[in-house]
């Protein structure tokens, strides 16, 4: 579906859009709102037909009663029906909620990585979250409330203009009046609203900003002046409602008050009509009590229009992220992948697609590389060369700008997205553990595995001992973001649920960065044994971790300087050289600094 065609959508189109199954739900709220509307007009007729009894001399006390009774089995009907109608409108409307984050869930998981980063994530949260529950009361009563508020005025002014289409028309003198001061309300609307939409996407931001950044926060001892940015945001968020709300409070007042005083019209035009015989008594006293109830409704109707209008922009903030392009994949595979071989060939990439082409900066200049399958390469070269892009680029986590990039001779955008990722295990240096137990953060690979997998799992991985220590063991939670354990242990906690993945291609950029030697042992022990018959790419800053690798890539400024194995790169006397000499003296420093510490 087009972009255009969702902003030519109107709202009940799109509201309708996301119900799914449960559309009929709102075609039976709507039936029953009907009916509650009728449950309401129906005492009116009663009440006017009792006046007109006492006022002709009937006196009869059962007749009275029965009318009574008459009177409250409608009310009773109404309520019913109105709490039926508005029970199948929210089952509606929870099913249209659940739909919108669910397809943007979704919709995330198919996006480039890189489309996905230059979204602010209190934006995106601003919108999943809040947003699309604050469409809850206007999506759940719109339809049986708008309808029922709607008919009843239509068909009591209706009946007015049967009994006399004069009072009928001094029934709703006042209506046009409140009118025009309730729509001069709407003058710079737009402008305002967008304010208050701004506003609130700027302080989640911030928000998420400062919540992200409050170690750092704490640490230089800037808690006092680092949240001037998040308290100007705060400011201008309700100073956007408050100046609102104060240029629109003396129309709206005006409004509520001219609006349903029917009776400041009623009742003179009505007695002077009375007087000279142009209407009975009966009729004025039955278009009196119908009155009162007149305009309330509509106003209530005309309320709705600024919840219909925030819910059309928010629906397009939604259609906004369902129409980013996605990944270009299939939805099923187009080829079959004859081995796990990766090759790259002439891969070109820049960040940031949106940026006008001549302002772009390119991060990867054409380069060609080979994988064999079950081969262990290792991409190594100075911070910023392009290493974790092309590794990103092989998880496909972005689309190359030109080039390719093939699995077994097939090209990865002839595979479907879930094919492809059960290809391929992922590991980068910014791991991340969901706020869970760890038994589920590692059974995140494997879905299916039973407890004692994900235990084999942790003790193949080198991860079980520290994990037992733990006070709840494998239940243990571990927080937003890992944010109970050391970086380490999310770390090797990360390499374990890729490891439970078990894919015959395993990535693992900058894996082991966090890693104490003694543990870095450990771990590249036990993926040494788990990685077997796979095809390995390894991304290191440490290059003693990777010296036996069959062939390993040098990487500068996003080209490749040279390539071959550790000997044969020493041979060379390049840039690999110079990197092997200078870890190895970093190395000793280190070792010389541990050793005079002990001693001390």
């Amino acid at each position: 579906m087009s972009k255009n065609q969702n902003k030519e959508k109107s709202l009940l189109q799109m509201i309708f859009t996301f119900a799914g199954e449960k559309k009929m739900y709102y075609g039976l709220s709507i039936v029953l709102a009907v009916l509650s509307v009728a449950s309401a007009i129906a005492p009116y007729f009663i009440i006017a037909l009792l006046v007109s009894q006492l006022l002709g001399g009937q006196r009869d006390f059962q007749i009275f009663l029965k009318e009574a009774l008459i009177i409250a089995a409608f009310w009773t009907g109404n309520v019913v029906f109105h709490a039926i109608s508005t029970t199948f409108s929210h089952m509606a409307t929870f099913q249209v909620l659940g739909n919108i984050r669910k397809q943007m869930c979704d919709k995330l998981s198919r996006l480039p990585l890189g489309t996905v980063l230059d979204i602010p994530s209190g934006s995106l949260k601003n919108t999943i979250i809040e947003r699309v529950d604050s469409m809850e009361t206007t999506l759940a009563h719109i339809l049986p409330e708008f309808t029922s508020n709607l008919l009843l005025p239509i068909a009591l002014l209706s009946y007015l203009f049967v009994i006399n289409w004069k009072m009928a028309l001094a029934s709703i003198i006042c209506f046009p009046i409140g009118m025009i001061a309730m729509l001069s309300m709407y003058i710079g609307y737009e402008a305002r609203f967008k304010r208050t939409v701004d506003s609130t996407k700027a302080l989640n931001d911030t928000a998420v900003e400062y919540i992200n950044g409050i170690e750092v926060i704490k640490a230089f001892g800037k808690s006092k002046t680092s949240y001037d940015k998040f308290v100007k945001a705060a400011k201008e968020n309700s100073s956007s409602f408050i100046d609102w709300m104060r240029a629109s409070i003396w129309q709206f007042t005006i409004a509520l008050v001219i609006m349903p005083a029917t009776l400041i019209t009623v009742l003179p035009i009505g007695g002077f009509m009375v007087l000279n015989g142009s209407i009975s008594s009966v009729d004025f006293i039955t278009i009196v009590i119908l009155s009162i109830s007149l305009i309330q409704p509509l106003i209530t109707v005309f309320a709705y229009s600024d919840d219909i209008a925030k819910a059309g922009v928010i629906f397009k903030e939604v259609f906004s992220i369902l129409d980013l392009t996605e990944l270009s994949r299939p939805k099923e595979d187009k080829e079959i992948p004859i081995d796990n071989s990766i090759k790259v060939k002439n891969l070109h990439f820049s960040y940031h697609k949106h940026i006008k082409e001549e302002e772009k900066k390119e991060i990867l200049h054409g380069l060609s590389m080979d994988f064999p399958q079950g081969s262990y390469t290792a991409l190594v070269g100075p911070s910023g060369s392009g290493k974790s892009t092309i590794a990103r680029l092989i998880a496909s986590l972005w689309d190359p700008d030109s080039g390719s990039i093939e699995i077994g001779g097939v090209n990865i955008k002839n595979l479907s997205l879930e094919s492809y990722n059960k290809r391929v295990a992922y590991v980068s240096q910014d791991n991340f553990l969901f706020d869970m137990s760890i038994r589920e953060n590692i059974r995140l690979g494997r879905p299916e595995a039973s407890d004692s997998d994900v235990e084999k799992i942790a003790k193949d991985s080198g991860c079980y001992d520290f994990i037992m220590k733990l006070d709840q063991g494998f239940d243990t939670i571990v927080g937003g973001s890992g944010a109970h354990l050391s970086g380490g242990e999310r770390q090797r906690i990360a390499i374990a649920r890729a490891m439970m993945k078990n894919a015959p291609i395993v990535i693992l950029d900058e894996a082991t960065a966090y890693t104490d030697p003694e543990n870095e042992a450990i771990i590249q022990k036990s993926v040494a044994k788990l990685i077997k018959g796979k095809t390995l790419i390894v991304i290191a800053h440490r290059l003693s971790t990777i010296s036996d690798a069959d062939r390993i890539y040098v990487i500068k400024d996003g080209n490749i300087d040279s390539y071959g194995t550790h000997k044969e790169l020493l041979n060379k006397k390049g840039l690999y050289k110079s990197m092997w000499e200078a870890h190895i003296f970093a190395k000793d420093s280190d070792d010389e600094i541990a050793a005079g510490v002990k001693k001390c």
